[in-house]
């Protein structure tokens, strides 16, 4: 690639790279506008007989309502199937609704012509990292998307190297993606969608192939880029204990949205997570098996720390 050029050691090695606070521009800026507007969206998957004829449809998404502010972070929650990776994919523009509208930005995703603002607003991160890493170094493929957009050589590197280091892959740029493991290929798909700066971040289960390290690393990361930077985010997960700290939580069945608020207003329903095969945090269920005991702690425990707070104030 023509920028590539010799890196300097001038970066925060520690946690999000210091530069991604003072200096994301995004396509646009920080404002306190809502980014992402969904009204009545609905999506149909069709099935195909052997002849290519459709033999019946099925509805993954359906009448689904969406407003995100700029600067959110919303944590979206439901069983295999519920319909969440397919909502996911209508954000930039990768699917388009069957009926209703969502706009990005401002953006009607169903306009062609604004289909590239749309992708490049809107990052995506899917859950193999092996769909979305090109490169054969992963410096050269973290640096992929920003060369896309025209980003000048220098500016490239800087975030090439901010990017690494805020996922703790660094000192594997120069080594071969396909040496990588599971985790470490996620990182570095994390890495280029970050290195493009987008205002909104989609997060398709990132974490799924991370030790209990790696995804505290990797969330910790994404927590920091929406709080220093204002990226909005959207993360799709399995692990209650991800969405803990979000701004709001998203839980879908048979695709609709059938609960959503704080994250204490939804782990406050535990049977009714359940009944959507759903978990909770495991400091939530300690307090819930609890609460039926006769112990009076309140509802919506979230983290250890706070149960222990609770159970020393009872005993006070």
């Amino acid at each position: 690639m023509g920028w590539k050029r010799k890196l300097s050691d001038g970066y925060d090695k520690v946690g999000l790279a210091a530069g991604l606070q003072d200096d994301w521009t995004g396509t646009g800026g920080y404002a306190e506008v809502g980014i992402i507007k969904g009204r009545k969206l609905s999506y149909d998957y069709q099935k195909f007989d052997e002849e290519g004829n459709p033999e019946s449809t099925v509805r993954a998404v359906d009448a689904v309502d969406l407003d995100v502010e700029t600067g959110d972070f919303v944590a979206i929650l439901g069983h295999n199937g519920s319909g969440k990776s397919t909502l996911a994919k209508h954000i930039n523009a990768i699917l388009l609704p069957t009926e209703g509208t969502l706009y990005v930005d401002g953006k009607d995703t169903q306009d062609e012509s604004k289909l590239w603002e749309i992708r490049q607003t809107a990052g995506m991160v899917f859950q193999n990292p092996d769909n979305q890493i090109i490169g054969t170094i992963v410096d050269e493929d973290v640096g992929f998307g920003p060369e896309n957009l025209g980003v000048p050589c220098d500016e490239i590197w800087k975030r090439v190297e901010e990017s690494l280091k805020a996922v703790g892959m660094w000192e594997y740029r120069a080594h071969s993606p396909n040496k990588l493991s599971g985790g470490q290929k996620q990182r570095v798909a994390i890495a280029g969608v970050v290195a493009m700066r987008p205002k909104c971040i989609v997060l398709d289960e990132p974490t799924a192939m991370l030790d209990p390290n790696g995804r505290k690393e990797v969330i910790c990361t994404v927590r920091e880029l929406n709080r220093r930077a204002h990226v909005t985010v959207l993360l799709i997960t399995h692990y209650m204990e991800e969405v803990i700290e979000a701004d709001k939580v998203l839980v879908m069945d048979q695709g609709k949205v059938v609960m959503q608020g704080t994250p204490k207003e939804i782990f406050s329903h535990v049977e009714e997570l359940k009944s959507y095969r759903l978990d909770v945090p495991q400091a939530t269920l300690v307090a819930y098996e609890l609460q039926k005991k006769g112990v009076g702690l309140p509802d919506g425990i979230l983290s250890m720390k706070e149960l222990a707070e609770e159970l020393e104030k009872l005993r006070s």
